[in-house]
């Protein structure tokens, strides 16, 4: 990348998937603004710029197009920001952004010369990823219907973009295949030089008591607890781990809130109605809430086994940093994990909805986890080959560079 460009990124939760990426570019001296909504953290190097819809949506609007008007109206703020941005003189050499809450959808309206970059995370079909794929949640014609309809933005903004990138393979396939060909795989990235194992790790309980890698740790690590990220199956499965498992330590790591999906029928939380559901669990099950990002890592190092589970969704940063600590990985035999882990190579994999198999494996490989070396390090090199940082930067500053240079 040569001179010094222009670099506009939009996103809501600033700085999301670009948290490297945008940083990395003002570090290089580049002009790099971010767009997104109010009380966000701002990157190093970065000038931030907020945006807020000047509504909400329609009250009884008709709730295929809700996700729809909200992408509007998203859209609408952030392309009249950008408008008073040009009339001062700014135009960008190039526009990244996550089009999954209608920020960009107008950004090719404002600079019409100026590259879109997207970043292709998802596209919502109605068959063969998350939608009907746990039929204890969301079956019914309502729920096809809803989700042409969803896409409908990222149709929108998949058109509008010049160039686009995806996290994995499974990801990349799930949008319309005439777009296939403008979109290429490359992942965010992880920070393998940080995120690495470390024998001598410590994770502290909120009771005080400090886990080493000595102890037998069962981790579960989302950031909502939700069906999407298989909560429920995992909660159903732990009685039977408890019982198999006499002396482990269950760390589990979450919100109560909804990030995919939908909250309970009849109210709470999902940790409350699967709580109620399996009943009263001994004090070795411990329920952290959200951590700090240091106590986190140092979770994963400590962990004898982590548990990933999700519906056939976007792939949990999570996953890919536990195997890079050098976790044992038990994930479900859903896409796209199953396109990184390999069952008895980097991993073991599960039926998502097998509660007795999970129960089962789960236990096998906290027994055998003093046996797991070969597994645990075959699971950070898959990492560090695939998904390391510093090569997916430069794949992503490869990317900006064609899209600036191209004619």
């Amino acid at each position: 990348m040569g001179a010094e460009l222009k670099v506009l990124f939009v996103h809501q939760n600033c700085p999301g998937q670009f948290k490297h990426l945008a940083p990395a570019l003002a570090a290089d001296g580049h002009e790099v603004v971010f767009i997104g909504q109010k009380d966000k953290i701002t990157p190093p190097g970065v000038k931030r710029l907020e945006y807020e819809a000047h509504r909400k949506i329609t009250a009884k609007i008709h709730p295929y197009l809700a996700a729809t008007e909200a992408a509007v109206l998203n859209g609408q703020a952030v392309a009249r920001l950008c408008f008073k941005m040009k009339a001062t003189g700014f135009r960008p050499d190039v526009m990244i952004g996550n089009p999954g809450w209608g920020e960009t959808l107008y950004l090719k309206d404002v600079w019409p010369d100026s590259p879109l970059i997207s970043l292709s995370e998802f596209y919502y079909n109605s068959r063969g990823s998350d939608v009907g794929f746990d039929p204890e949640f969301g079956i019914g014609p309502d729920n096809l219907l809803r989700t042409r309809t969803r896409s409908s933005q990222h149709l929108l903004a998949i058109e509008a973009a010049d160039y686009a990138y995806s996290p994995t393979e499974w990801q990349r396939a799930q949008f319309p295949k005439p777009y296939h060909d403008k979109i290429r795989v490359i992942h965010d990235g992880i920070d393998v030089d940080r995120i690495r194992p470390n024998r001598d790790a410590q994770f502290t309980l909120p009771t005080g008591q400090v886990l080493t890698r000595d102890d037998e740790v069962l981790t579960y690590v989302s950031r909502n607890l939700e069906p999407y990220r298989g909560f429920h199956s995992f909660m159903r499965a732990l009685p039977a781990i408890l019982k198999n498992r006499p002396n482990a330590r269950v760390i589990i790591v979450g919100g109560d809130e909804v990030s995919y999906g939908g909250k309970p029928k009849d109210g709470g939380t999902w940790r409350e109605v699967m709580q109620k559901e399996v009943g009263e669990l001994p004090d070795r099950v411990s329920f952290t809430g959200r951590i700090p990002y240091s106590d986190y890592l140092s979770l994963l190092q400590v962990s004898s086994v982590h548990l990933y589970l999700t519906y056939p969704f976007v792939l949990s940063w999570s996953m890919l940093e536990a195997m890079a600590t050098g976790a044992f990985v038990l994930g479900s035999t859903t896409a796209p994990v199953k396109e990184i882990i390999k069952d008895g190579e980097n991993g073991w994999l599960v039926d998502f909805f097998d509660i007795h198999a999970i129960a089962n494996r789960a236990s096998d490989a906290l027994a055998n986890r003093n046996e797991m070396d070969a597994v645990r390090m075959a699971a950070r090199e898959t990492v560090i080959a695939k998904y390391a940082l510093k090569d997916c930067l430069r794949r992503q500053r490869a990317l900006i560079d064609e899209a600036v240079t191209a004619p």
